[in-house]
C-alpha cells in the first residue's frame, strides 16, 4: 500500500491519492477480503473460499452448509469457517448472508483486535456506517438483523455492545463489495475490503475494481494466489491525483445516477459529468432531420419502452425466452423511427434481444442487435470501461457463432485490448478471450485464403459437433460495485 496514501478530499471526506505515476492497466493495489460470504441462494453451487461456480463441490462434513472446490479450498477456509461451523451446528441452521458476514467480521476482531490489520490503511472501526442516514424501513431491517445476530452469536465468543453491532451492519450496508463468479457475469457473494472503501466515486473514474477469484490449481501451494480485489488504472494517473472508481453503471443520465447514489450511498455526486450533464444528450438522443419526432411522440415511446422492460423482466424470470424476443422486436419497431442510436432505452432492448437470441441459437439476428448495441456503447462509455469490454466480448462471440468471422475476430480483438487493461492478462476471462482471439485469427486466415472452403469446413465441423448452448440469460444486470441488501 506504499503507492497510495489516505488524505482528506474536499467535500468527500477521506479519499486515496497516488504516490507515484500509474499507466493504464497498472495494478495500484490488490487487497484480500477482510471477510466475505456467498449469497444465501448460491451456497451449494459456489465455493465458499474462491467464490467460483462449480458443478461438484465438497461439503463441510461438520455443519453440512459450507461447500468447497476441493480440500485445498477447504483447508484455506478453516481459519474463517471454524467458529462459523460450530455456531451453525449449535444454531441448527445457517443464518442469512448479512448475519454470516457480520459474524465473520466480529470473529476476526475477536482474533486480531479492532485496530489496523496487516496491509489495511483503516480499521473496521473507522469505516463509515451511515446508520444516522437510515430511513424508517432501513432502521427496521437493521433492528431485525441485530436481533438475528444475537440469536446466532455464541455466548462463549467475545460479546459486543448493540451500538458496535449496529455499526458493523451499517458498514456492510454501505461498504459491502459485490463478488462475482469466475466468468465475471453473476454476483455470487459480498465482502468487506477496508482499503477499497477509501476510494471515492466519480462517474468517469480513473480506476476500476476487478474481483480475482485466485488460483489454487497449481500442484505446489507456493504458486497459489488468493481471492482478492485489484484496483487497476484506466488512464494515466500522476503522483498526487485522487483515485476514483464508479459505484454505479454509467449507462444512465446524470440525474438518475445522482438519485441512485443518494439513495444507496447517501451523498450528492458533484463530479464533472454530473455537473455538466456530459453524455446525457447521447443517452436521450432522438432521430434528427426532416422526420424528427415530436416531444409527445418521444415521451410515448420512452414510456412504452419502460413498460416493455418491466414485462420482459417478468418473462425472463419465468424463462419465457421466445416471449421476450417477441416483445423486444415489437419494442424495437416502435423505437427505431423515434429514438437515436445511442438512446439508453434502445440500447437496453438491443442488449436483451442479442443475449436471449444467442441463447436460442438465432445467431445472425443476435449479431445484428449486438453490433448496434456495441456501436452505441462505444460512444457513451469510457474507452477502458470493464462493462464495455464484456459487452464487446459477447458481441464478438455472437458474430463468431453466426459465421461472421471478420466482424467476430475484430470485436474479440477490441474486447481483448480493453480487458487487458481492466482485468489484466492473468485473469481467467482474459485468458479465455486470448484463446478465442487465437482461434478466430486462425479461422480468419483460412477464410481469407478460401472463403468457400472455410464455410464447407465450418458446416462439416458443426454437423459433427454437439450444439454448444450459450449460457442461459440472467435476469440480473452486471454485478454492481457495492452490494446493497434488497
Amino acid at each position: 500500500m506504499e503507492s497510495v496514501e489516505v488524505f482528506t478530499s474536499e467535500g468527500k471526506g477521506r479519499g486515496l491519492k497516488a504516490q507515484k505515476e500509474f499507466l493504464p492497466g497498472d495494478v495500484i493495489f490488490a487487497e484480500p477480503a477482510y471477510a466475505a460470504v456467498v449469497f444465501d441462494s448460491l451456497t451449494h453451487v459456489v465455493c465458499h473460499t474462491c467464490f467460483k461456480r462449480q458443478e461438484r463441490l465438497h461439503r463441510c462434513g461438520q455443519c453440512k452448509f459450507a461447500h468447497y472446490c476441493d480440500r485445498t479450498c477447504q483447508r484455506a477456509a478453516w481459519l474463517n469457517h471454524k467458529n462459523e461451523c460450530s455456531a451453525i451446528k449449535k444454531h441448527g441452521k445457517a443464518p442469512t448472508e448479512n448475519i454470516r458476514l457480520a459474524a465473520r467480521i466480529m470473529w476476526k476482531i475477536e482474533r486480531e483486535g479492532s485496530g489496523l490489520s496487516e496491509g489495511c490503511l483503516v480499521s473496521i472501526d473507522d469505516l463509515q456506517n451511515h446508520v444516522d442516514n437510515f430511513g424508517e424501513e432501513e432502521k427496521k431491517e437493521l433492528h431485525a438483523d441485530v436481533q438475528s445476530f444475537l440469536e446466532f452469536w455464541p455466548p462463549q465468543s467475545q460479546q459486543f455492545g448493540m451500538q458496535y453491532i449496529s455499526h458493523v451492519f451499517g458498514v456492510i450496508s454501505c461498504n459491502g463489495f459485490t463478488l462475482s463468479d469466475q466468468r465475471g457475469l453473476q454476483a455470487v457473494g459480498v465482502g468487506i475490503f477496508p482499503n477499497l472503501c477509501q476510494v471515492n466515486h466519480d462517474c468517469w473514474p480513473n480506476c476500476t475494481v476487478i474481483f480475482n477469484n485466485g488460483n489454487h490449481e497449481a500442484v505446489r501451494s507456493m504458486f497459489h494466489t488468493q481471492m482478492r480485489i485489484e484496483l487497476r488504472a484506466l488512464s494515466k494517473i500522476s503522483p498526487g491525483d485522487e483515485l476514483s472508481v464508479s459505484y454505479v453503471d454509467f449507462l444512465n443520465v446524470s440525474e438518475e445516477r445522482q438519485k441512485q447514489l443518494k439513495k444507496q450511498y447517501y451523498f450528492d455526486c458533484s463530479c464533472e459529468h454530473c455537473k455538466k450533464q456530459i453524455k446525457d444528450d447521447l443517452m436521450l438522443a432522438v432521430k434528427q432531420g426532416e422526420s424528427k419526432p415530436s416531444a409527445e411522440t418521444v415521451k410515448e415511446v420512452v414510456q412504452f419502452s419502460k413498460d416493455t422492460l418491466e414485462k420482459i423482466n417478468k418473462a425472463r424470470i419465468e424463462g419465457l425466452y421466445h416471449e421476450v424476443v417477441k416483445m423486444c422486436r415489437e419494442c424495437l419497431k416502435k423505437q427505431e423511427p423515434v429514438l437515436g442510436d445511442t438512446n439508453i432505452y434502445l440500447l437496453r432492448i438491443l442488449s436483451i434481444a442479442s443475449e436471449v437470441l444467442s441463447y436460442l441459437q438465432m445467431f445472425e439476428e443476435a449479431a445484428d442487435y449486438a453490433k448496434r448495441m456495441v456501436d452505441g456503447y462505444m460512444k457513451i462509455y469510457h474507452p477502458n470501461n470493464a462493462q464495455l469490454g464484456m459487452a464487446v466480448m459477447r458481441a464478438g462471440v455472437t458474430h463468431w457463432h453466426a459465421g461472421l468471422i471478420e466482424a467476430g475476430h475484430g470485436l474479440i480483438c477490441k474486447a481483448y485490448a480493453i480487458l487487458l487493461i481492466t482485468h489484466g492478462p492473468s485473469h481467467p476471462i482474459t485468458k479465455d478471450l486470448e484463446v478465442m482471439r487465437v482461434q478466430t485469427e486462425m479461422e480468419l486466415r483460412m477464410f481469407q485464403q478460401n472463403e468457400f472452403m472455410y464455410y464447407k469446413m465450418r458446416e462439416a465441423a458443426l454437423k459433427n459437433q454437439k450444439i454448444q448452448v450459450m449460457p442461459e440469460p440472467s435476469n440480473e444486470t452486471s454485478p454492481g460495485l457495492f452490494h446493497k441488501k434488497e
